[in-house]
Order: structure tokens, then C-alpha cells, then sequence
């Protein structure tokens, strides 16, 4: 028995270390200077990763600090200096801005920080402590690049006819499929292929389903049934990644509007146009209350809340200075536990190379720890069985 644990836990190092080696430049490297260069935009980074004071500022190739939330063009075609986009929506645009929040396989919940200045993007904290999702077996981390489209909002007064639930005061989430691993901050153009709606704690919560136009596939990938044929099982694995993630917190399942079916691209549409036009009307409001979304902008020259460049300057010099990454707090830690490989062949029965990686907060790693223990008593049942048949 202990040179089978030696054997499966040589395995998950292995190959855990072979996944990290992989992604660590793309995900990691960024994070060791405090300004990355993109196309377009830059990203500047702020206190200390793994850290809730941790904040990433965008800015312009010039230099100018602005908010990803209402300084980016929802469309690329209306990229200009000043002034909220026209009303009309262009039929034969396909091109959209996308932030991403969460790079692929990564954990940490990172986000828009919609209430503060500028809303630079940051980890969110619950409870006082850094979130990060679980890994849900087969899934690690976040399974596509997460982020949102700027320029809309999910209006929490607004009740959706289709899902007969309100907004839940966020921008709209999008799910890039593509193949290429981005980094937090990064603004990419994606082409729009569908829409799912999940409900979450009686909110509508939208997930974009969109493509990189620079990804290999961007030019096949038309519709949800171009994902189906290209990229067979991505639609239903996002499906399974929204309904259990947050099971490991102690919820229940996540529901859906529609029976858990994607709606396709001009239905989603639709809905972006529709959350567009109620971010318009947010960023015209005259008054604001103090807990409500910070509208502080440096591009939209009818918005109320438009501000100088000095004072985009000043709070982002108010914010704590870059520092090196912070060891990743136990909350966050990864935590494997191997399962059975071969459960129905009742070979290997307390541990083989089935990884389930989950983020080891106590309470998840005792879970993980129970469904291990009934997997394995199943197997040693099974194997029972095998032999006395």
C-alpha cells in the first residue's frame, strides 16, 4: 500500500509541476513589474498580489488613467476619445470589447471593483478574507478567460422578461473559449457566439460566450452550434462549472433560466445591447448615492461624473505601492487529493491517479477528504464483489 501512495502522489507532483511550469510565464511573469504593456491599453499594478490591498489600474499606450468599466468601448468600432457611444447599434459590428478579470486555470476571484474609484480590477474578499473558486473535478480553476464587457450593467432594478429576475449590479461576465491563457487587465476583442443564463440567489446573471478574434478558430466560430462541432463539450463543461462552483462553499447547485440552454448569438445581442443602454443611463444620473456604483470616468464628456487626468492620477497614487507577491494564503492553497483511477475496473482502490484539485479552505479539503473516503470504501466493495464472483 505505500508504494502505491509513494506512486500516485510522485504522479500529482509530477504533474502538477509539468502544468504549472507551463502556464507560470503567462499567468505569473507579468506580476514581477508593476506596468505590463498591451495592445492598447496598460495595466498598472498596485500593492501586493495574494494581498486585499492588491489593485490592477488601467491606462491608455499614452498614459492616461481610466476606468475599464466606462472609459472602454463596448464596441470596437466606437473606440474614440470622448463621449458616450451613439444610441443606435451598429447591426453589421461583431467586434466587442472584453476585460479580463480571471486568466484561465487560474483561482483567484479577480473582478472589477465597481464602488471604487476608477474601478480598478482586485480579489474579491468576503468575511475578510481572499476569495478563489474551487476546482471542480475535471475542471482547474476558471475553464475559459473570464472577464466582462465594459460598458454595460446588469441593472438590479430592472426585472428581465425572460428570466422574470433582476440584474445583479454587475457588468456583463463573459466566458472566452479561447485557446490562448490572457493575463488579469488584459482588453481583447471577441466575437460573440451565444448566451446562458444563470440564475444566482435569484439574480440573472448572463455568461457571454465569446471567442478571441485572434484565436485560431475565431474565423469557424459563428454560433453556439459552430462551438458544439469545433469544440465539442466546452458548452456543456461551462454549464457544470457554473451549476456546482460554488458547492464547495457549502450552497446548493446554481439554477438556470431556459433549462440550462444556450441562447444564440442574435439573442444575445440583444441582451448586451439592453444592459448597454442601462449602463448609459447610470453613467447620466446626476446624483449618486455613497454606496451605490462609482461612475468616475475620464472619457465621457456628457457623464456628471467625468474627472480630470490629475485627478485619476491622485487616486491611483493614493493606493499603495507595488510590492512583491504574498505567499498565497491557506484559503487559497491548492489541495490535491487522489482518487480512484481505475474505480470501475476496482483496481488501485485507495489512491490512484484521478486528480481533484480544490482550493483548501478546511472545510473544502474535509469535504474532499469524506467523498475520498466513500470512493474508496466503494472500490474496496467493488473489488469484494470482483472476487467473489
Amino acid at each position: 500500500m505505500r508504494s502505491v501512495i509513494h506512486t500516485a502522489t510522485r504522479f500529482s507532483a509530477a504533474f502538477f509541476s509539468s502544468q504549472f511550469s507551463r502556464k507560470s510565464t503567462s499567468l505569473f511573469s507579468a506580476a514581477s513589474i508593476h506596468l505590463r504593456k498591451m495592445a492598447h491599453y496598460l495595466t498598472e499594478l498596485r500593492g501586493r498580489p495574494n494581498a486585499t490591498d492588491y489593485r490592477v489600474y488601467l491606462k491608455t499606450s499614452d498614459g492616461k488613467y481610466i476606468s475599464p468599466f466606462h472609459d472602454i468601448p463596448l464596441y470596437v468600432a466606437d473606440e474614440q476619445e470622448c463621449g458616450v457611444p451613439p444610441k443606435k447599434f451598429k447591426t453589421n459590428e461583431i467586434l466587442f470589447n472584453m476585460v479580463v478579470e480571471v486568466p484561465r486555470w487560474s483561482n483567484a476571484k479577480m473582478e472589477i471593483a465597481t464602488k471604487e474609484p476608477l474601478n480598478p480590477i482586485k480579489q474579491d474578499v468576503k468575511k475578510g478574507k481572499l476569495r478563489y473558486v474551487a476546482n471542480i473535478f475535471p475542471h482547474k480553476g476558471y475553464i475559459w478567460n473570464y472577464g466582462a464587457l465594459p460598458q454595460t450593467w446588469e441593472d438590479p432594478s430592472h426585472t428581465d422578461k425572460a428570466t422574470m429576475c433582476c440584474g445583479d449590479n454587475d457588468p456583463i461576465d463573459v466566458c472566452e473559449i479561447g485557446s490562448k491563457v490572457c493575463v488579469t487587465g488584459q482588453v481583447i476583442q471577441v466575437k460573440v457566439l451565444g448566451i446562458l443564463a444563470l440564475i444566482d440567489e435569484g439574480e440573472t446573471d448572463w455568461k457571454v460566450i465569446a471567442i478571441n478574434k485572434e484565436d485560431p478558430d475565431a474565423s469557424s466560430l459563428n454560433s453556439v452550434e459552430d462551438v458544439r462541432k469545433i469544440k465539442p463539450g466546452h458548452l456543456e463543461a461551462t454549464v457544470d462549472w457554473f451549476k456546482k462552483y460554488k458547492v464547495p462553499d457549502g450552497k446548493p447547485e446554481n439554477q438556470f433560466a431556459f433549462n440550462g440552454q444556450f441562447k444564440d448569438k442574435d439573442f444575445a445581442i440583444e441582451v448586451i445591447k439592453s444592459t448597454h443602454s442601462y449602463w448609459k443611463a447610470l453613467v447620466m444620473r446626476k446624483k449618486m448615492k455613497s454606496d451605490e456604483i462609482v461612475c468616475q470616468n475620464t472619457s465621457l464628456c456628457e457623464s456628471p461624473f467625468k474627472c480630470s487626468d490629475a485627478e485619476a492620477s491622485t487616486v491611483v497614487e493614493a493606493a499603495a505601492e507595488y510590492g512583491e507577491p504574498l505567499p498565497v494564503p491557506s484559503e487559497g492553497k491548492i489541495v490535491f487529493n487522489v482518487f480512484q483511477y481505475f474505480y470501475k475496473l476496482h483496481d488501485f482502490v485507495n489512491f490512484v491517479s484521478i486528480l481533484q484539485w480544490t482550493n483548501g479552505t478546511s472545510s473544502q479539503s474535509k469535504r474532499s477528504l469524506t467523498l475520498c473516503s466513500v470512493i474508496s470504501e466503494e472500490g474496496r466493495k467493488g473489488q469484494k464483489n470482483a472476487r467473489s464472483q
